[in-house]
């Protein structure tokens, strides 16, 4: 017989804060953040990827500030709001003015979708609090509500606006960089007026995926508090190891059973699957509570949070910078002050992708003051990768596992010949999107980038662009009795006997030796013409 309990109520889907109170589904108690942030007037910035938990946060702040004091029962802000009121010399559970603009609801395919969400923002606001006649334009409209809510209530303001970003992180990809642009001209005027209205305001609370460097809610408000690498809020969003011990045992318990797995073994893999996000050094490794929320719901482990949406910005980035993906396997170093640099840049694509949540911090050097960053879990890299290699080959997205499994099996057994013809199955008709003919170290970089991802979908241990004492491989591939050694060329560069020479010439393999594996040479020649292999040499070398 089953120990395992009934199932409690889990908040999936759910952000509004008074829904998962009143309604009694289980909730994580975050209202110490709460409390350190509502003692005295403050304008805050979040930044954490979709799907986190800001907009659950942002609600519980908006519940604060309405005194709905039920809400809080028994969670840490009750008592500490007493405490503090009588600290304060005022009454507990104050009411204030709270307005609350969620960006998150649309998907901004023109910019009648951003004016019409602004436009009912205020037409409710303004039905409470008045309007003037002058006033016309968003900005003025804003001010004017501020002012009014003020005037009437005798408080100061509380300002929250969720999802800020949404607009520009739909419109970042090429071909619209005009609507990006109007984006940002009518959120540039409309957050101004948080600068002019600080007589008014107690409390300002934003959150976004990123911070864009041209709006000038960043570049006039030099107020704003950004608490995003703030190690005291490193786990303000996300569960921490020890939430998920403390209130998901029963959760636990249930998911193991389903996948027939003992406690401490469910354990390591939600650990393996979902954890690893660390926003900031010296701070708390946090899970991705979506992910969490739906595996305990669903008593299965998949991937949800990127079954939730596909990042087409970061796909475009990627391919628009010409980065060299593999490097994301734990080989990007970048100090703090460049993580800090929200500017989405096609020549950078790492701010963008550490703070949207595809890499995480993974060590830090002081010697040097570098961070390594890479992949936070496997839910990450698995489906980047999936959704990343129809951009460098025709392989369609449903096709991977099965592609990805024969595969596999092939390289494992040494069958070179057979995994060879896969490859060159998924090469052909590679995708250049814009790219000239010209572009000769794209189109090599770009077939390495295809071959490397198919072995990290694998979840083999592979390195690419391997240093040695004399030169550097194109790809490394350790599998659990051989190792592939992998030399790239362009048929206009060079022929695959040029490539397995270069190699042996390099002695990109002495060091691999002492590993007692067999180690496989492989030199790969393309033909950019027919965009396919054109031919291949292997030479077999035992330790």
């Amino acid at each position: 017989m089953s120990n395992v309990q009934a199932p409690r109520d889990l908040p999936v889907g759910e952000q509004r804060f008074e829904t998962i109170r009143q309604e009694n589904f289980l909730y994580v108690d975050k209202t110490s953040f709460v409390a350190k942030l509502v003692r005295k007037t403050g304008f805050y910035f979040l930044s954490r990827p979709r799907r986190f938990g800001k907009s659950l946060f942002l609600s519980t702040l908006k519940a604060y500030f309405e005194g709905k004091k039920e809400c809080f029962k028994d969670l840490y802000l009750d008592k500490w709001e007493e405490a503090q009121a009588t600290q304060d010399g005022r009454e507990p559970w104050q009411v204030y003015p709270v307005l609350h603009l969620d960006l998150n609801a649309e998907e901004y395919s023109e910019v009648a979708d951003l004016e019409s969400r602004i436009n009912s923002f205020l037409v409710k606001a303004e039905k409470v609090y008045g309007r003037d006649a002058e006033d016309v334009s968003f900005s003025q409209r804003f001010d004017g509500v501020l002012r009014h809510a003020y005037e009437r209530t005798q408080k100061q303001v509380i300002v929250l606006i969720d999802e800020y970003d949404k607009p520009l992180l739909l419109t970042l990809e090429e071909g619209i960089e005009d609507l990006n642009n109007e984006y940002r001209k009518i959120l540039k005027g409309f957050f101004s007026v948080l600068k002019s209205g600080t007589p008014y305001l107690r409390f300002v609370f934003i959150t976004g995926v990123s911070r864009f460097s041209k709006v000038s809610l960043f570049s006039d408000m030099n107020h704003l508090n950004d608490i995003s690498l703030n190690r005291d809020f490193s786990a303000v969003c996300g569960i921490t190891e020890e939430e998920l011990k403390t209130n998901f045992q029963p959760e636990i318990a249930a998911l193991g059973e389903s996948e027939q797995l003992a406690y401490e073994m469910t354990l390591a893999r939600l650990k393996k699957e979902y954890d690893g996000y660390l926003f900031v050094r010296g701070g708390v490794h946090v899970y991705n509570p979506f992910s969490l929320l739906n595996a305990f719901s669903n008593k299965d482990l998949r991937d949800y949070w990127f079954l939730s949406g596909t990042p087409t910005f970061v796909v475009h980035y990627l391919k628009k910078a010409h980065y060299y993906l593999p490097n994301l396997e734990n080989n990007v170093e970048m100090d703090m002050s460049s993580l800090s640099d929200y500017r989405v840049d096609a020549a950078s694509p790492i701010p963008i992708l550490f703070q949207a949540g595809y890499l995480t911090i993974k060590s830090y050097n002081p010697e040097s003051d570098l961070y390594c960053l890479g992949y936070p879990n496997n839910e990450v890299k698995f489906g980047l990768i999936r959704n990343l290699l129809p951009s460098y080959s025709n392989l369609d997205t449903t096709k991977v596992q099965h592609f990805v499994w024969q595969f596999y099996e092939k390289v494992c057994k040494g069958d070179v010949d057979a995994f060879m013809e896969d490859i060159s199955s998924l090469l052909e008709n590679i995708p250049y999107s814009s790219e000239s003919k010209e572009e000769v170290k794209w189109r090599e970089q770009n077939y390495q980038i295809a071959v490397a991802l198919i072995f990290q979908f694998m979840g083999m241990y592979t390195q690419t662009e391997v240093h040695s004492a004399k030169g550097r491989a194109d790809c490394v591939v350790h599998t659990k009795d051989i190792i592939y050694i992998f030399e790239f060329k362009l048929w206009s560069t060079g022929t695959a006997e040029e490539a397995l020479t270069q190699i042996q010439a390099q002695e990109y393999y002495k060091p691999l030796l002492l590993q007692g594996k067999q180690v496989v040479l492989i030199g790969t020649s393309f033909d950019e013409e027919k965009r396919n292999i054109k031919e291949y040499l292997q030479l077999r070398i035992k330790s």
